[in-house]
């Protein structure tokens, strides 16, 4: 089983898919493994009204097609599982607003946590994946992009908007600090993706946020929203974003369910 377990994780290397991406699918596999005593159809959609009871469509469908992948690895394709139907909504859940992130900020600042400052400035202004935040280098910030390779190879640049990168160098020649990862944890290591997202939640109840809206992927939303607000190109925000569809994209022309409502406040007064 060891064996098979690395050849798959060789398999889905090969398919440049994002570390988290092969963590995930290794784990749902092996789940998948110690629970049920065979690779069969019947088990197959056992695990599928499992995941569909107790899981949200969109982590569902992760690992189904975490057992779809691994199916065409050994072989039988034909055991494929279709995915969950995800229902469309009309509105974008759990964003955090600009006010709210422009306040993070501020606090951030004012308290002296510069590191976490630049953190949630780099989430809001890149649009960057919590996976690509932690691998962004000092030589990046100097050159103003990070060259991200996605699902397939595809290349994507990750920009570093000017103001940005002027004030995160004055930062990092306030603390001697010339080269490396840019965001470190407290023994000088890169920082973790749940170091971080388990920051943000903290700082989010000291500062009397809704930890609901602060979390690592929220900060892209708002980067989509602001950016369409400021330059309403929605092609181009596909690219930045890494979107293989402009149809990913279109959600960000929604509202948020907060937006939607003071909305609907101020006009209906009938």
């Amino acid at each position: 089983m060891k064996k098979r377990k690395s050849s798959f994780e060789e398999y889905l290397r090969k398919e440049n898919l994002s570390d988290n991406t092969v963590e995930a699918y290794l784990w749902t596999v092996e789940y998948f493994n110690s629970h049920y005593e065979s690779l069969c159809k019947e088990n197959l959609l056992a695990y599928k009204g499992y995941l569909t009871e107790y899981f949200k469509p969109k982590t569902a469908n992760l690992r189904i097609q975490a057992m779809n992948k691994y199916l065409a690895f050994v072989g039988k394709e034909s055991l494929r599982i279709k995915s969950v139907k995800v229902q469309q909504k009309t509105f974008l859940e759990n964003v955090i607003s600009n006010a709210d992130y422009l306040f993070l900020k501020e606090c951030l600042k004012k308290d002296g946590n510069y590191e976490w400052y630049f953190v949630v400035w780099f989430l809001g202004a890149t649009g960057a994946r919590i996976g690509e935040l932690i691998k962004i280098k000092i030589e990046h910030v100097r050159c103003g992009y990070l060259d991200v390779y996605g699902k397939g190879g595809k290349l994507r640049r990750l920009y570093i908007p000017k103001m940005l990168r002027e004030e995160t160098l004055e930062w990092l020649a306030k603390v001697d600090r010339s080269s490396g990862y840019l965001f470190l944890n407290r023994y000088g290591e890169r920082i973790s993706t749940r170091g971080i997202s388990h920051q943000l939640k903290a700082f989010a109840t000291e500062y009397g946020l809704d930890p609901k809206v602060v979390y690592p992927h929220s900060f892209r939303h708002r980067y989509a929203k602001n950016f369409l607000e400021r330059f309403n190109d929605i092609a181009l925000l596909a690219d930045l974003m890494g979107h293989e569809s402009i149809e990913t994209t279109r959600i960000y022309l929604r509202r948020t369910a907060g937006e939607q409502q003071s909305i609907v406040d101020e006009v209906v007064t009938w």
